[in-house]
């Protein structure tokens, strides 16, 4: 008899492992790894989403009547050995990783590999279309996309005329006090109280909020999750996508992604869903288009691009930012900026900040004040519930923070205070004013912003992207006063003090 060795983000009985296996001729084999749980600061709600999914999708394939061996070891590698010294399998499969670290382990292991199905462009498909381009660009990858995949097409053009809507869904917070479709809480059950149990015995350094139930951990679950965003939050997601209020966490994002991540949906399920609502005339063009050119675009482009690049990517630093991160990224009172405090204290209580929030506001912030990347990258992947590897690494080390020297964006994502007052409610209400780039009231974000361009004036001058706003950092009258100002805020924000 074989082994299926299942991992924590494979939790789907169509993964390309477990296609064509029976009771009869295979066991099926689920590690909990106790190093893993005890070697970072894990947001709690982020180990519990992990393991929760992990026990329950071993239970429901007992009740298909597979033998599941679920073990607790030290390491993946030690649960690997007990397993084959407890059942002699002739062989042990899994699906490939979902990131490197992953993939040594299993070779290492001597467990055989079958290819990794949990994407619409494999890696070996996305590295062909990459060396066909002189240049990469995600807008090129998406449209290729939609094109091979026939999704929102009307024969060879896009449906409603138009690839992009991005003009559409920036628009501001609306100011109606108008409400926005809640999320749904499971019930706690007593698979929460033996993982809470788990958690408490072998991962002592957890941070954040304990587990409420709000993130879906079955394949049934979040398959009902998409059935209600495809019906009530999905017609209201585009205009407002990228808009931050502090009285609502969610807006009209979709919160599919930590179910996406580990497997419980597939992305297939996620567009097919959403087009076929289009198609039915319940979503407008504008928010369908948005979302999934984040599933089949941003989503697959990112996980194209974590394994092109390889191990070194991770560690680029092209800026030098080599400031610890600071407090106010892990205690949203160790700040009076109230846009980091909001999203700081989302994360603490749900493991969770929408896209806009993690770049232009912790993303900026970490990016205009010199904060290490690396830092950054492990905070944001173990903070947060969709956190990943190869979701991480891309993100921050390319889109947020630069540090790859523009392998991935063109110009940095950097922005003063004028972006976070236009894009939000935050700035009502705070200690700072967006409009002041100098003394005490001044906004963080409008000071470092222009010391940013300032710091960097040699690598980005030359940038025809940022041509017009670097020769406009060089007129400032006040530039001094704005770089005394700027290495006072550095200060006080390395503190807990700004």
């Amino acid at each position: 008899m074989k082994s299926v060795l299942v991992l924590g983000d494979q939790l789907n009985r169509d993964i390309s492992s477990l296609r064509d296996i029976t009771p009869s001729d295979t066991r099926i084999v689920f590690v909990v790894a106790t190093s893993l749980m005890t070697r970072r600061q894990w947001h709690r709600q982020r180990l519990h989403l992990v393991l929760s999914a992990m026990r329950r999708f071993a239970n429901q394939l007992e009740q298909e009547g597979f033998s599941v061996d679920w073990r607790i070891a030290t390491t993946m590698s030690n649960g690997i050995a007990e397993h084959r010294t407890a059942f002699a399998p002739d062989h042990i499969v899994a699906m490939s990783p979902m990131n490197r670290s992953g993939l040594k382990v299993l070779s290492v292991s001597g467990v055989s590999l079958v290819e990794n199905n949990q994407f619409l462009c494999d890696a070996e498909t996305f590295t062909s279309w990459a060396a066909s381009r002189k240049s990469m660009k995600m807008e090129d990858f998406y449209r290729w996309q939609r094109t091979r995949l026939d999704v929102l097409m009307d024969g060879i053009e896009p449906a409603g005329g138009t690839w992009n809507y991005d003009h559409e869904n920036r628009e501001p917070p609306p100011k109606d006090g108008r409400s926005w479709p809640e999320p749904e809480y499971a019930a706690l059950d007593d698979i929460d109280t033996e993982i809470s149990a788990l958690i408490d015995d072998h991962a002592p350094l957890t941070t954040g909020a304990p587990w409420n139930g709000l993130w879906p951990t079955t394949s049934a679950a979040a398959r009902e999750r998409l059935e209600r965003v495809i019906r009530e939050v999905l017609p209201k997601f585009g205009p407002h996508e990228d808009a931050m209020l502090t009285s609502n966490w969610h807006l009209a994002h979709t919160a599919l992604s930590s179910s996406l991540n580990i497997g419980l949906i597939r992305p297939h399920e996620v567009v097919e869903a959403a087009e076929a609502a289009y198609r039915q005339g319940n979503i407008p063009i504008a928010s369908v288009e948005g979302f999934i050119r984040q599933i089949i675009g941003w989503r697959e482009y990112v996980w194209g691009l974590y394994w092109l690049w390889g191990d070194e990517y991770r560690n680029m630093n092209s800026l030098e930012a080599n400031a610890p991160l600071p407090p106010a990224f892990r205690d949203p009172a160790a700040t009076k900026m109230r846009c980091v405090q909001t999203a700081v204290q989302g994360i603490e209580d749900r493991a969770y900040a929408h896209h806009i929030q993690r770049l232009m506001v912790l993303g900026n912030l970490a990016l205009i004040a010199g904060i290490n990347p690396q830092e950054t990258t492990d905070w944001m992947q173990e903070r947060f519930i969709d956190g990943a590897e190869w979701v991480m690494a891309p993100n921050v080390i390319g889109m947020s923070l630069h540090a790859d020297g523009g392998m991935m964006a063109t110009k940095p994502y950097a922005a003063g205070g004028a972006y976070i007052s236009k894009m939000s409610d935050s700035c009502k209400g705070c200690a700072y004013d967006p409009k002041k780039r100098t003394g005490p009231t001044a906004c963080p974000f409008t000071t470092l912003y222009w010391d940013f361009l300032a710091r960097h004036d040699e690598r980005f001058r030359k940038n025809h992207r940022m041509a017009q706003v670097m020769a406009g950092a060089r007129k400032l009258a006040d530039m001094p006063e704005v770089r005394i100002r700027a290495t006072e805020v550095r200060a006080l924000l390395a503190t807990g003090d700004l």
